[in-house]
């Protein structure tokens, strides 16, 4: 008994070491400050502006927008359903009905958004967006190659992101296409410029989690479970001094994945605390204004993470916080574009709050000013400025004047009284 009782204690040493990353409450009225942010895309419902990621954050958090949640979902079906499949029936233009459809990123949330309202998807319709996802799957597993040479024709954050969205519905892909994602992070192919990509290399790990809560590919378990490890260990070491892991935009989506288990001996605890203070800090500095980066940080506030949508808490009432809109005072943005003859520089009067492309869109209905923006997961970003296009290994960079790069994007970044901001075509 006595040798029992060591063993008892010794194990229950282990496990005290075995710590999970929970950080404490957040202020609610930060929280409801940052979600407040996504109102004003709630209202923006056609096809090309409509994110389904933010409808995933809204359920994955304890804010609530009443009824807006409901027409944004109906309208998220409306067109994703009527852009991905009735394209069958339209005697419109190929091209141009091509170019309107979501992508595999795209699909890959909507699908996680039906998931958080509690649906599985079924049916007819619902199988043919199921086999449209594994189609996108099975062609991103032929450009990389039987030999992984090759590239995904989008990005390994997508491929994750897509297994992520079938798998939360219970839909199998194959062990090929699962394979490849792991070759992936065995040979440190996940990198971007280089270097490590944080939110790629969580997006993996949140999908492994997920195959293997489900228990999807059983073939493929033991390579599943050391990734997971992997990327958790790749993501700690990416923790910077000020307590991001990789950068402030990279590090909701990281703490999502280290909230979806524990770990033993790595102070998983302080560590999240860390990455707590160091997202507070961003916030209060305004650092979210993507409605991307929102989306994936207020579940990450809320202890919650994307494998939840495996069995979400479809009974359980969310937070009864409304919204509440503050009518903005009027400030003056100078915009100024030196790459292009002749010189372009206007002050641009704006209400406050609005984010760049706001002051680009009053600009060119002020006249004297064009631009053409091309979309992304992460929102749109510029390709041409006064009719000039990015070329080859070229891009339309954004400083805030004189000389200093800006981190956000266009829909991103809150431009201040008085800033002038410079759009400088440059080579890399």
């Amino acid at each position: 008994m006595k040798h029992l009782g060591v063993l008892l204690f010794l194990l229950g040493g282990l496990g005290a070491l075995a710590e999970r990353c929970e950080i404490p409450e957040v202020d609610s009225k930060l929280v409801e400050k940052l979600g407040q942010r996504l109102l004003p895309w709630m209202e923006q419902l056609s096809l090309e502006q409509l994110n389904p990621s933010i409808y995933v954050g809204l359920r994955l958090s304890s804010l609530k927008a009443e009824a807006k949640e409901a027409l944004y979902l109906h309208s998220l079906k409306l067109h994703y359903q009527q852009s991905l499949l009735g394209s069958a029936s339209s005697n419109g233009d190929d091209n141009s009905d091509f170019q309107a459809k979501p992508s595999m990123g795209q699909l890959a949330l909507y699908l996680l958004a039906l998931r958080a309202n509690c649906e599985f998807v079924g049916g007819h319709k619902g199988d043919r967006l199921v086999s449209q996802l594994k189609r996108f799957l099975e062609d991103e597993k032929m450009a990389i190659g039987h030999d992984h040479k090759g590239q995904p024709h989008t990005s390994y954050y997508q491929y994750g992101l897509a297994i992520l969205a079938l798998c939360v519905h219970q839909k199998r892909v194959h062990d090929s296409v699962v394979g490849k994602l792991l070759h992936a992070v065995e040979h440190d192919h996940l990198l971007h410029q280089g270097h490590l990509s944080v939110d790629t290399v969580a997006m993996a790990g949140l999908a492994f989690t997920c195959l293997k809560r489900s228990n999807l590919n059983p073939q493929q378990r033991e390579r599943i479970v050391l990734a997971i490890k992997t990327v958790r260990e790749k993501v700690l070491r990416s923790q910077t001094p000020k307590g991001h892991f990789g950068n402030v935009y990279s590090t909701p989506l990281a703490l999502q994945l280290l909230m979806t288990s524990s770990m033993p001996g790595v102070g998983l605890g302080t560590v999240c605390r860390k990455a707590r203070a160091a997202l507070l800090a961003s916030l209060q500095d305004g650092a979210f204004q993507n409605v991307l980066m929102i989306s994936q940080l207020l579940p990450a506030l809320n202890h919650k993470s994307y494998v939840d949508l495996i069995s979400p808490d479809c009974l359980v009432p969310r937070g009864s916080r409304a919204f509440h809109t503050q009518a903005p005072e009027d400030i003056r943005v100078i915009l100024k574009v030196s790459s292009v003859l002749p010189p372009y520089k206007h002050s641009i009067p704006v209400p406050a709050g609005s984010s760049l492309e706001d002051v680009l869109k009053k600009a060119q209905k002020l006249g004297g000013f064009r631009y053409r923006t091309q979309a992304s997961l992460s929102g749109p970003y510029l390709i041409s400025v006064m009719g000039t296009e990015a070329g080859v290994r070229e891009f339309w960079q954004l400083l805030q004047a004189p000389d200093t790069p800006l981190l956000q994007g266009i829909a991103d970044y809150r431009p201040k009284d008085g800033e002038t901001i410079e759009l400088r075509l440059v080579s890399w």
